[in-house]
């Protein structure tokens, strides 16, 4: 048996939407750096605190809606929703602050860089979706701002061991591929939902996320050794709060938002935003100015979602009605 799933019009580049990407972006940047800020703790233990935080406040946000939504999900909401928690949340958050505490924000950028091209390269396997030569030029400015923004972790020496570096690589491969499958699966679980709004859905995500946040505290606990003090714990707990609120509540709700205003292949795009911010979050961090071939990334990212916006708005008007993608469920 076969559904319809109906996506935002091929042709569409919302101004509303591309503002939610940007706003998705540059709370999501935050998230780089939170692994350094919070470097004596592991990646788990991150994840765990993170999204304890983002479940409890969902449980809050969406208590008064939750009996009125409770019979709007049926089985394959809620397998949804643990998959794309897991995907999007817990696997990939362990995996991007363990490549950043091993091998630097630099290579973690790099690699997370490619977002865009993978979900591109996915979306335009939908019906009516931009053609992937429309999109050449955007896919090639992507590539090199993302050669760019890691050169120097590849190129230039490291005082981290080989070792380090290359799980640092194999987990940000990993974060890669985590998210997405995350950002492909929720902009179509999204578009084929109809009587949630993306803030719920938003909300659903935290409820399901704290929950797996829940059953890895005893891992976590049994797997760490380092011993921290109240003052470290309280900046923890403060870190964790923070990024919850900022990043998995509002970036979250920005980034549904965006995906039911904007086509898959426009979404990939957005991503970008992410890997700009967390740029310039690093540079102020770090307080200095960018290098050359660092502002040659900025400008090389920036061309590629100018470009890919144009490609989405040259569209003939033959094709800029609703997509329908018939999928096996």
């Amino acid at each position: 048996m076969q559904t319809t799933i109906r996506l935002a019009p091929a042709g569409n580049a919302s101004p509303a939407g591309i503002v939610c990407g940007v706003g998705a972006g540059a709370l999501w940047g935050l998230v780089f750096l939170a692994p350094e800020l919070a470097r004596g703790f592991q990646p788990l233990d991150l994840a765990i605190g993170r999204y304890l935080a983002f479940g409890a406040i969902s449980a809050c946000l969406i208590a008064p809606r939750l009996r009125t939504l409770l019979p709007k999900l049926g089985r394959r909401e809620w397998l949804d929703l643990a998959w794309l928690s897991l995907a999007g949340n817990t696997v990939y958050y362990i995996l991007l602050s363990a490549a950043v505490q091993t091998g630097g924000i630099a290579m973690t950028s790099l690699v997370i860089g490619f977002l865009p091209v993978a979900v591109t390269i996915i979306g335009s396997r939908d019906r009516d979706a931009v053609p992937l030569r429309r999109l050449a030029l955007s896919l090639l400015c992507c590539v090199g701002g993302a050669v760019c923004i890691g050169w120097h972790a590849i190129a230039a020496p490291t005082s981290g061991s080989l070792t380090a570096q290359a799980t640092g690589l194999v987990c940000a491969v990993g974060a890669l591929v985590s998210w997405t499958s995350y950002a492909v699966g929720n902009s179509r679980c999204l578009a084929r939902l109809g009587g949630i709004s993306v803030h719920d859905w938003n909300l659903l995500t935290g409820l399901v996320t704290g929950a797996q946040a829940v059953v890895l505290i005893p891992v976590a606990l049994l797997v760490g050794t380092a011993h921290h003090g109240s003052a470290a714990w309280a900046w923890f707990a403060g870190l964790s709060i923070g990024v919850a609120i900022l990043a998995s509540i509002a970036g979250n709700a920005l980034w549904n938002r965006m995906s039911r205003l904007l086509p898959l292949t426009l979404v990939g795009q957005m991503i970008l935003f992410e890997t700009l911010f967390a740029l310039l979050y690093g540079f102020l961090w770090e307080q200095r100015l960018p290098r050359p071939l660092e502002v040659v990334a900025f400008a090389l990212v920036a061309l590629s979602v100018v470009t890919c916006i144009a490609a989405h708005r040259k569209l003939p008007r033959s094709s800029k009605g609703k997509v329908a993608v018939a999928v096996p469920v």
